[in-house]
């Protein structure tokens, strides 16, 4: 069954005696040989074989008489029999001269076999059959070790890939960040082992709206544009300096053996290349700019590490976008901005621990109705007590958090523990309201809206026990997303202030159609109320225009028993300042202030609280 499916392939047969070919053919035919093709000289021998020229191994052999015009024995042994290019025809040669000159050693090295003029039928078919066994055998091996060096081959590309991808981004060519921290590196070992400092520059490019860009255009189009933009840089620097892809749309320069003047001019070189390019999507031309951060190994503060190096590079180009973009900023361990910048990042990790770990907690400072003394209700402020227990006032943490998107959690936090704490209360303190403050960006998170439905459900308070205050100044900056989430918050009964009024330049206009129910009159008019008589002016403005429009008014940094007496003879409704209590983690008593002018009550709340008269309210 072996020899079934072989002796389907061609066997030629060269021979000029008529007779000689009837007897091979008949003899073949007899053991299921049928497929047969027949020259009389070598020519025709070629000639056949060239039809198989994409299939060789369709060719069982050749049966060849030694005599043949035309063909010369031992080409045919080379041509087809010593396996070059996965050729293995066996050759079987009928010996009909007395004299040959074939040397038999050649058996060895080629399929090639001799028979005899007087050959048996026993000797031919058993040749043939071996013969084609054989050819097959070394064919099926010559093919499983080109598959394997094929393979090997293969390995060897993608090792090669692999080894390049390791030092390289694949999109753009350019180096990538940790083959730029190595070459960074050898210039920190170079300096500190010969002791001396050698001038480097490190440029931080990042273009500038590039996600815009891809929000517009799409990834594809995006890595388009980087690739062209590389170009650019890369016609720019002329060669000069490391070049290396830190992020996305981030690159790193590295000019070595350079000043951070020099470095200036190359980065100006850079954006005056990018500023007169044009990036052409159909018949839309885009503008591209970048902002370069320029950080020194010379800088004041030594550098022990890459990542060094490249962290104040993109802190500086941080800078340049933050005032517009398309511009070059050096880094400056004692600019303001960067100094700032320093202690955003310095508060981030804190922040999400002390949410994690329940480090935040809140603090309360009466809110009292200036009519009587009493208290009306509480402002929910916010405290952070680090490690060691030390307070930390909102002043530090607020506004790193404002910049590095961490309020909203804070928001959140503040607004669930101010409801809970309201829930806790026994039953003869529920009476008691709070007022709590929100961040300027407190509306645009549209989970608080269903967040104080959900929890007031949950926890049975009265809704009208809450009061919101938000600054004015963020009221006025989304006014449209504000008023009307203030509007669907008042629909669940909570009421809300206005806090800061008057620090804006739009107060009076805004309020006309902000839904607010108390505004609360920026302390900057409080502090000096009794001396300037333009504040006095101001103030009564405020609340008279309130009033009309049914808003009651809350003066806050009231310090001064006078400017209590001063400020309910204006009609003002509500004061809050230290003279009426700190924020305390403890509820205060309703305290009854019915006479704070005179000088006995004043000294006696002085002494209680211990404070000096119109110190500063924080």
């Amino acid at each position: 069954m072996l020899f079934d499916s072989r002796k389907q392939e061609v066997i030629i047969i060269a021979e000029t005696n008529e007779s000689s070919v009837a007897r091979i053919t008949e003899e073949l035919q007899n053991k299921g040989f049928y497929n047969f093709k027949f020259a009389v000289n070598g020519t025709e021998i070629y000639k056949i074989s060239r039809e198989y020229y994409e299939n060789p191994e369709a060719i069982g052999l050749i049966i060849i008489s030694d005599d043949l015009p035309g063909c010369q024995i031992k080409d045919l042994y080379k041509s087809f029999s010593d396996g070059d290019g996965g050729v293995f025809i066996p050759i079987i040669v009928l010996k009909k001269t007395l004299y040959s000159d074939f040397d038999w050693t050649l058996g060895d090295r080629y399929l090639v076999h001799h028979l005899k003029e007087h050959y048996s039928s026993v000797e031919l078919q058993m040749a043939v059959n071996f013969f084609i066994c054989l050819k097959n055998e070394k064919y099926l091996r010559y093919k499983q070790e080109e598959r394997l060096l094929t393979e090997l081959s293969e390995r060897k590309l993608v090792d090669a890939r692999l080894r390049y991808l390791v030092v390289h981004d694949e999109l753009t060519g350019l180096l990538n960040r940790s083959s730029l921290e190595q070459h960074i590196q050898l210039t920190l070992n170079r300096n500190s082992s010969r002791n001396f400092s050698q001038d480097s520059v490190l440029l931080f490019i990042d273009l500038d709206r590039f996600s815009l860009f891809n929000e517009l255009e799409g990834f594809d189009v995006g890595d388009r544009l980087l690739v062209e933009v590389i170009g650019l840089i890369r016609n720019a620097l002329n060669n000069v300096g490391l070049f290396a892809r830190i992020d996305s749309d981030k690159f790193g320069l590295y000019l070595d053996n350079c000043t951070i003047i020099q470095a200036e001019i190359w980065s100006k070189k850079i954006k005056t290349s990018i500023d007169n390019f044009r990036f052409i999507i159909e018949k839309i031309a885009y503008n591209i700019t970048v902002s370069i951060g320029l950080s020194s190994l010379n800088s004041a503060k030594s550098i022990l590490h890459p990542r060094e190096l490249i962290f104040q590079a993109h802190q500086a180009c941080c800078m340049a976008k933050t005032y517009g973009g398309n511009t070059v900023w050096k880094y400056d361990s004692e600019d303001a901005a960067i100094r700032e910048r320093h202690r955003d990042i310095y508060w981030v990790p804190i922040i999400r621990e002390a949410l994690i770990s329940k480090r935040f907690f809140l603090v309360f400072q009466p809110v009292v109705k200036l009519i009587n003394g009493e208290v009306s209700h509480y402002e929910v402020l916010i405290r952070l007590r680090d490690e060691d227990g030390v307070m930390i006032d909102p002043g530090e943490f607020i506004p790193a958090a404002e910049r590095m998107g961490l309020i909203h959690g804070i928001d959140l936090w503040v607004v669930e523990s101010a409801i809970d704490y309201l829930a806790a209360l026994p039953v003869e303190q529920l009476h008691i309201s709070l007022a709590v403050n929100l961040s300027s960006v407190a509306f645009q998170d549209l989970s608080l809206l269903p967040m104080i439905k959900q929890k007031l459900e949950m926890t049975g308070v009265r809704a009208e026990r809450l009061t919101f205050e938000i600054t004015e100044t963020a009221a006025v900056e989304n006014y449209k997303q504000t008023r009307s989430m203030i509007n669907h918050i008042r629909a669940l009964g909570c009421h809300f202030a206005l806090d800061d009024f008057g620090a804006g330049f739009c107060s009076f206009n805004y309020l006309k159609t902000f839904p607010v129910d108390y505004v609360k009159i920026d302390g900057q008019f409080i502090t000096n109320l009794l001396n300037d008589e333009t504040d006095q002016m101001l103030v009564r403005s405020m609340h008279q225009i309130a009033k009309k429009m049914g808003k009651k008014t809350i003066a806050e940094f009231v310090e001064c028993p006078k400017t209590i007496h001063f400020l309910r003879e204006m009609g003002i409704d509500y004061g809050q300042g230290y003279i009426f209590g700190k924020p305390s983690e403890q509820l205060l008593e309703r305290y009854a202030f019915h006479d704070l002018v005179n000088s006995s009550v004043q000294a006696e709340i002085f002494a209680k609280f211990k404070i000096k008269p119109c110190s500063r309210y924080s």
